[in-house]
């Protein structure tokens, strides 16, 4: 067997789903079935169930693959020592990154990361903050780059930016109400939110808890899985939304969006990694080029 198909296989085993795996590891889903079907006439053994249109793990499957994953690992770490004793930054890098961070604001330091090291190569996976620090706990991504909370304290989370967040209604939306000035009266506002999960969506719930309101009791109009989605909703006049600047800054200064005055605490962006991975030097050349403050370990 080889790593290849080792690698293969487990991306199959953890996604449920072929093509799936194949577009994760960028190859064709006929070889990446190929790949699985040649593992199993070489050991005689059936690794998947075929069910109707989809695939499930085998008896055989899953007692093998914490094996596969430990074989991965450790040839992980083998690679991690030569490239240590050779001192050059090759390998693959995978990124998990929330929206609005790999949307607006990582493409542009990947592109420069590239010049400087152009033997790396590189692929992201994009999600809210929830999969992405799910992504990096089971080493789909060696790194996350969220704007939210994470949960687990087997994270090592490294600040890389700030971020300013604006409340945004469009241009013709009548004049919101407040409380006090430079407070508006969140429980009067119609809101278009983004999924359960993402950064956004809990600064919404923490400035809820703040003003003493039941998020349950906010009039949400709208849950969309997307900023895009959100910014063009509001846009066209569904209602407000609390966004990152970078989403909206354009649609501000061009007039088809109103900011309104709204004391919010700014936000990290922050770099997640495992902190029982060992870190390659492509993955430390990431975290320097991008910034983050090495050595800080936060939870939650």
């Amino acid at each position: 067997m080889t790593l290849d198909q080792l690698r293969i296989f487990v991306a199959v085993a953890e996604r449920g789903h072929m093509t799936k795996a194949a577009e994760l590891l960028g190859i064709s889903q006929s070889a990446a079935s190929a790949a699985i079907r040649s593992l199993e006439q070489q050991h005689g053994v059936q690794l998947f169930n075929r069910v109707g249109r989809n695939i499930e793990l085998a008896q055989t499957g899953r007692r093998f693959l914490p094996e596969a994953k430990a074989v991965l690992e450790r040839a992980a770490a083998a690679h991690n020592v030569l490239e240590h004793v050779s001192q050059t930054i090759t390998g693959s890098l995978s990124i998990a990154a929330s929206q609005t961070i790999a949307s607006y604001w990582l493409p542009r330091r990947l592109a420069s990361f590239h010049e400087a090291y152009p033997a790396v190569r590189l692929s992201v996976t994009i999600g809210n903050t929830r999969q992405v620090e799910t992504n990096v706990l089971d080493g789909t991504a060696d790194f996350g780059l969220v704007e939210g909370r994470t949960d687990s304290d087997i994270l090592r989370r490294a600040k890389v930016d700030v971020d300013r967040l604006m409340l945004v209604v469009a241009h013709s939306h009548p004049e919101i109400a407040e409380v006090s000035r430079g407070h508006p009266d969140i429980s009067e506002i119609r809101w278009i939110i983004r999924e359960g999960g993402s950064g956004t969506r809990e600064v919404l719930e923490d400035l809820a808890r703040r003003e003493g309101i039941s998020f349950a009791d906010l009039r949400i109009f709208l849950v969309l899985p997307s900023n895009e989605a959100v910014r063009q909703a509001v846009e066209a006049g569904a209602g407000a939304t609390i966004i990152s600047e970078l989403v909206v800054e354009r649609a501000v200064a061009e007039g088809s969006l109103r900011s309104v005055p709204i004391d919010l605490p700014k936000r990290d962006f922050a770099m997640i990694t495992h902190r029982d991975r060992q870190a390659s030097l492509a993955q430390m050349a990431l975290k320097a080029h991008l910034g983050a403050k090495a050595g800080e370990t936060v939870r939650g």
